[in-house]
């Protein structure tokens, strides 16, 4: 018979962002700065095996409160609303701004640009985007 050794892992999770962005290579070196240094540490708070996970918010990050919205002004942007305007839930484009509590934003209508007005209370879900 066989013996079976079980390696339990415990994850350790670090998220960073930065001004402009978060390359794959920012996170390497960051993973490299980091493992280290936890090793030193006594007492050893991860006695067993551990992985460190360093991961950045993502180029489609959600912008969950009004901070975040104001912060993405010039930004390309997905918005889903709760009720649509001109007939459209979804609207995809540059984040133009954001004041008195209303995204503008200059999207794509077929060959033609638009603007649309969107009440922050009608924003059911909003992120950054990838403009492809």
């Amino acid at each position: 018979m066989a013996n079976i050794v079980e390696l339990v892992t415990e994850t350790i999770q670090g998220a960073i962002k930065a001004e402009g962005g978060i390359s794959l290579n920012d996170t390497v070196e960051l993973s490299e700065v980091i493992s280290p240094l936890l090793d030193t540490i006594k007492p050893d708070p991860f006695p067993e095996a551990y992985m460190l996970e360093v991961t950045s918010s993502g180029l489609e990050r959600p912008l969950k409160n009004k901070e975040a919205v104001a912060a993405a002004v010039g930004k390309y942007i997905h918005v889903k609303l709760y009720q649509a305007i001109d007939k459209n839930k979804i609207f995809e484009g540059n984040l133009l701004s954001f004041e008195n509590d209303e995204l503008t934003i200059e999207y794509m209508d077929k060959t033609r640009k638009k603007e649309v007005v969107i009440p922050y209370t009608t924003v059911a879900k909003a992120r950054l985007a990838v403009k492809i």
